[in-house]
């Protein structure tokens, strides 16, 4: 019978010496995934009366420690969309940047997931690269599948790469195969994450900022906040889990937060005890 000492244990070894090569433990994160992953499948487990209990809710999963955040202004933010706008990386840096797509996810673009008269975006499809191949996945929750709003500049952004790009489609004969991405390479095969990453590592270098390129996801939705836009519309453009996780990990950027609560209460309840 499974118990939780056994599941515990098994934490335990996956963090000294988990890994298949033999060089030490596995990272608190990957760990959390396998426990999550665990705790699914015993979880389905009781559902058919297989076990009475699933074990894994009285196991504490090992806490990681959360990634450093990195963030640029709008100032720098346009600087960056500006030098990356007519080299191969100027789309995905300019929805990142706009909306806090993430980087399989805009990848994965496709231009019918465009609606350039509604200005939107549609959350699809995403981008993932394994050991031997790219595919092509649906999103993992059913947040992370949505809809978001575009700002006139990325639409005119986006119909000039839509032309540069039919441009480059003529100059280089006919794609080997038409996958109607936005993001893509010469021929119209996608562009590889890790290629995006190189790249944009490149880019900001030569600009001299200190960023990942999942960090303009960071910035997008610390500019959002902090100019007062409602966390749950935050939330949902970032296709987070709930609200509650968005002002977890942002709260820090809303300036004010506490003293603005204090300042309203201050004023009504004095209104009300001058009357």
């Amino acid at each position: 019978m499974l118990a939780p000492l056994h599941i515990q244990a098994a934490h335990a070894k996956a963090l000294t010496s988990g890994r298949r090569d033999g060089r030490g433990g596995l990272a608190k994160r990957t760990v959390v995934h396998h426990h999550r992953v665990l705790s699914e499948a015993l979880k389905q487990a009781v559902r058919w009366r297989l076990l009475s209990i699933n074990p894994c809710g009285l196991v504490d999963p090992p806490r990681p420690a959360r990634r450093e955040m990195n963030t640029i202004d709008e100032a720098e933010t346009a600087a960056l969309i500006g030098a990356a706008e007519s080299s191969r990386i100027g789309a995905p840096v300019l929805l990142a940047a706009t909306t806090g797509m993430r980087r399989g996810e805009i990848l994965g673009l496709r231009w019918s997931d465009v609606d350039f008269e509604r200005r939107t975006i549609s959350v699809a499809q995403t981008l993932e690269e394994t050991k031997t191949a790219l595919a092509f996945k649906e999103p993992k929750t059913a947040r992370s599948r949505r809809m978001i709003a575009l700002p006139q500049v990325a639409i005119e952004a986006l119909r000039r790469h839509r032309a540069r790009q039919a441009q480059e489609r003529l100059r280089v004969g006919p794609a080997r195969a038409d996958l109607d991405l936005v993001c893509t390479d010469p021929i119209g095969e996608p562009i590889r994450p890790d290629y995006l990453t190189h790249a944009f590592t490149k880019l900001v270098a030569q600009l001299g900022l200190k960023v990942r390129f999942h960090d303009l996801r960071h910035s997008h939705l610390s500019h959002l906040l902090a100019a007062g836009v409602h966390p749950k519309v935050a939330s949902e453009r970032a296709g987070h889990t709930s609200v509650g996780f968005t002002l977890d990990v942002y709260s820090h950027v809303m300036p004010g937060l506490q003293e603005d609560a204090a300042n309203r209460i201050d004023a009504a309840l004095r209104q009300h005890l001058k009357g």
